[in-house]
């Protein structure tokens, strides 16, 4: 590009090395873009595009934003996706000998965003790095903001979606092997709203990421880190680092360590478990109100909110560790006044895990600092009421946390009270830390002193009442007079701007005094902001000290809300149990009994075990309760898990490794899926990946199809999950089809519960409890009128109800039940992958005798010609279909 001016030409220079990026180039207060850049940022950020000469036949297209609102603008683009790359000047202008040298000094993405404003402090803003090698997936994600690190690695795309949705990564960087691996990299992105970009070659290099994880964490092995297993995961780790110090041209100081974790160390949860339960957002609204996690947190922090989403999103599946947890949220219950009390103060404590990544960034302002020592004043406090304590978890809080006494005297005797935003306009340091500053603070209130009296002077030798020493940048100091005044200044005044309703003078004297209160400010504002970066610097060079003081003020912030929400809420000690045994006393779901007074709802017993009581078949009508009571039962397990106290009279949970719920389904249409795919493709998931020592909670299988379609496979697939040889897993199965309610008796460890209704005439009371025995009606008539469906309507389908009763399906179920069901319990296991959900073969005769029936009703002398060919027609249709399989 001929012709460009010098500073065009250096901006040109720079954009050809960060091509993928929106060039912020820094001019005096503005960041600048240009040609593309300021096409694009114009349009996204709705700012005015003007146009610069730039030595070329055309104006380059412009826009602007100023630096000091420059967080604002950079969210906006970050948050649709954009890389932004910030070109600062490095030395100041008015020293510069030319063109003053500029250089990228960092690139925000979606996922390295640091900026308070941008970030939701409740959770973690993670990149995640997803590496594909032959089978396996290796999995980095790394959230700058906290320093937290972790690698796994997973075998399968369904794994790899559960870690995708249980971390929400904004930002996903991956080789190109994982993008032809025939993953649906573009459903993924538009499901889980994340940007996403493949790197180069050379940062899935795996000597140069071992090596890079070495030099970072300064070890000699990778043993040591725990990263020894994960071929693959190491190599995702050292190319989110890679990317981290390309992007942040730092030295990540703040990440002091990686965390490798198995995804089986926790209970799994998939996405459509996540969904179903409403752990952490609704079905409907997306919103936090009416989930387990609502209920659960009543935390103080921001490091706190997001620990307590993970131990909902990580239940664990280690019995000691749930009795740790258990132990310690009981002796806070015993002391409750304590508790409160540590609330108290928790209140007080800023975000110190962001605090001190902005302050290894070097970005944290004066008042970052001050909001930092606020929180470390609360510190010794906490730690006085945690000596208390004797349980383990408790114990172990108290032991990790730092008082940090000597940073919190640092700071209070460094900065002023009340500091400015800006670092470099003076104003921070407080009188008495440095002889230097107070020198000059001085030199600089007396110079305002020898003004204020020059300004009398000249005001008596001259009689101009209103004469006024003023200043601004560009003038500096100056003697202002109005016009009514002018023609009374004296010949010793230099005139240097005049304005429509005034004058504006100098004179040697202002000007030595000038001379003497600039330099001295500008030295001033120099050394503060030198000694506020010393102080940053110590506070940064204590990353480990802070953060390990951070990860135990978020664990006592955890468990005296767990705490809180056990005491208010009426929540028992639940017992823990490696026998695979479920018992649950008067129940109650979590989220249901807050919305409603706790006085209506009714509580709700079970009892599931690995032998006779494996599965319970639920019968009952539609909201009756049967979804919230197997829900209620999930959320109960859940809860135990994470080590709260659970909502019941008597608790006693067998440790699941995983919880599997299929219910309700909604079309895909995106994806191509009806709902009956959707719920199919669910259900296929759950009988592949569960174990004997899950817990699967389904309702309503096999709705999605025709009545025998349907009820074939909801009999198939409770044959499937009861039969101890192939699945055996604890079950809640909520059905319509009363049909399957024949299988208690005939298949080992099914029993029968429903739904207890009173029938009052035509309408019906709900009465919401549980009962042993099966229902023989669906009441969805009555549930329709209820609805409000009108009369009419109401009356025909009790006509048509009658009409088509179901009494031969009902009778071949019971045949099937006692010849089929039974054999079935003895035939060879299939292996999983071989094992498909066929329809079985229930009703061979059912529809043909039907026909067959119905011909032999039909009324000839009463029918009209055509109503007689229509009727053939009708039924020689139904043979047809029947013989060709359909």
């Amino acid at each position: 590009m001929a012709g460009l001016s010098p500073m065009m030409f250096q901006y040109v220079e720079t954009k050809k090395q960060y091509s993928d990026c929106i060039l912020f180039y820094r001019l005096g207060d503005f960041y600048e873009m240009f040609f593309e850049d300021a096409i694009t940022a114009s349009r996204e950020l709705e700012i005015t595009l003007t146009g610069k000469e730039c030595g070329m036949e055309e104006r380059a297209p412009m826009c602007g934003v100023p630096f000091h609102a420059v967080d604002t603008y950079l969210n906006k683009l970050v948050q649709k996706g954009y890389k932004v790359a910030i070109a600062e000047q490095m030395e100041d202008p008015k020293q510069a000998k030319g063109l003053v040298k500029r250089e990228v000094v960092r690139i925000v993405t979606p996922g390295t965003i640091t900026s308070s404003v941008a970030l939701d402090e409740t959770k973690n803003n993670y990149l995640m790095g997803i590496v594909y090698l032959g089978d396996t997936f290796g999995i980095a994600s790394a959230d700058i903001s906290t320093g937290d690190f972790l690698v796994t690695e997973v075998q399968s795309e369904r794994e790899l979606t559960d870690e995708i949705n249980k971390f929400s990564p904004s930002e996903i960087i991956c080789n190109e092997a994982f993008l032809m691996s025939g993953i649906d990299v573009e459903e993924l992105k538009n499901r889980y709203h994340f940007a996403m970009s493949s790197l180069e070659a050379r940062f899935f290099s795996d000597e140069s990421c071992r090596k890079l994880l070495k030099e970072h964490y300064h070890v000699n092995s990778l043993e040591g880190l725990g990263l020894g297993i994960y071929d693959t995961g190491v190599i995702a780790a050292g190319a989110v680092m890679q990317y981290l110090y390309d992007t942040q041209k730092n030295t990540l100081s703040h990440i002091t360590g990686i965390t490798p974790y198995s995804v089986g160390q926790y209970m799994v949860l998939d996405v459509s478990t996540r969904r179903n339960l409403e752990l952490l957002e609704t079905l409907r609204e997306k919103q936090k109100k009416g989930t387990l996690l609502w209920v659960l947190d009543k935390t103080k922090t921001a490091m706190g909110a997001r620990l307590m989403r993970t131990y909902v999103e990580q239940p664990l599946i280690q019995r000691e560790a749930i009795l740790k947890r258990q132990n310690g949220i009981e002796e806070l219950n015993m002391n409750y006044i304590a508790r409160e009390e540590l609330r108290e103060y928790l209140n007080s404590i800023y975000d110190l895990e962001r605090l001190i990544g902005r302050i290894s960034y070097r970005t944290a302002n004066p008042r970052d600092l001050i909001a930092f020592s606020s929180s470390l004043s609360m510190l010794p406090y906490i730690k006085n009421i945690l000596s208390e304590f004797t349980s383990p978890a408790l114990k172990e809080f108290y032991e990790e946390l730092d008082s940090l006494e000597d940073l919190h005297q640092l700071i209070e005797s460094a900065i002023v009270e009340e500091p400015p935003i800006s670092s470099k306009e003076g104003g921070i340091i407080k009188d008495g830390f440095d002889p230097e500053t107070d020198r000059l603070r001085k030199a600089k209130t007396e110079g305002k002193t020898w003004l204020a009296q020059l300004e009398a002077e000249e005001r008596e030798k001259t009689g101009i009442k209103a004469l006024k020493v003023k200043f601004n940048k560009v003038f500096g100091y100056y003697f202002e007079v109005t016009n009514s005044f002018k023609d009374q200044v004296p010949d010793y005044f230099v005139r240097k701007q005049t304005l429509t309703n005034a004058e504006r003078f100098t004179t040697d004297k202002l000007k030595e005094l000038e001379d003497v209160i600039m330099g001295a400010e500008d030295k001033l504002f120099s050394l503060e902001y030198d000694l506020f970066c010393q102080v940053r610097d110590k506070i940064g060079s204590q990353v480990l000290r802070i953060q390990k003081t951070a990860k135990a003020i978020a664990g006592i912030d955890v468990f005296a809300s767990l705490s809180l929400a056990a005491t208010r809420n009426n929540y028992v000690k639940p017992k823990i149990n490696e026998k695979g045994v479920i018992q649950i006393k008067n129940g109650r779901h979590p989220v249901v009994e807050k919305m409603i007074r706790n006085d209506m709802f009714v509580a709700n017993d079970i009892y599931l075990d690995n032998t006779k009581n494996r599965v319970s078949i639920i019968t009952g009508p539609n909201m009756a309760g049967k979804s919230t009571y197997m829900r209620q039962t999930a959320l109960i397990v859940l809860m135990a898990q994470i080590g709260s106290f659970v909502p019941a009279d008597e608790a006693n949970i067998g440790i699941c490794d995983r919880i599997f719920t299929r219910v309700g389904a909604s079309d895909d249409l995106a994806s191509g899926q009806s709902t009956f795919m959707v719920e199919m493709t669910e259900v296929a998931n759950i009988l592949r990946n569960a174990t004997r020592n899950s817990l699967l909670i389904l309702d309503e299988i096999g709705r999605g199809t025709s009545t025998f379609d349907g009820l074939s496979i909801a009999w198939a697939v409770v044959e499937y999950i009861s039969n101890t040889k192939i699945l055996g897993a604890k079950t809640l199965f909520a059905t319509h089809y009363h049909e399957l309610t024949e299988l208690e008796g005939t298949l080992n460890g099914v029993n029968n519960y429903c739904i207890a209704v009173k029938e009052q005439g035509d309408d019906i009371v709900f009465l919401r409890k549980i009962v042993k025995g099966g229902a023989d009606k669906s009441y969805g008539i009555q549930v329709a009128k209820l609805a409000g469906v009108p009369e009419p309507v109401i009356a025909r389908a009790k006509e048509l109800v009658n009409e088509l009763s179901d009494a031969d399906i009902t009778a071949k179920a019971k045949e099937i039940a006692k010849t089929g069901a039974a054999a079935n319990q003895h035939k060879p296991v299939p292996k999983p992958d071989e094992v498909e959900l066929s329809q079985l073969t229930l009703f061979d005769t059912v529809q043909e005798d039907q026909i067959i029936k119905e011909l032999g009703e039909l009324e000839l002398g009463s029918m009209t010609p055509i109503d007689a060919l229509n009727t053939l027609y009708r039924l020689q249709t139904k043979l047809k279909n029947r013989w060709n399989g359909n």
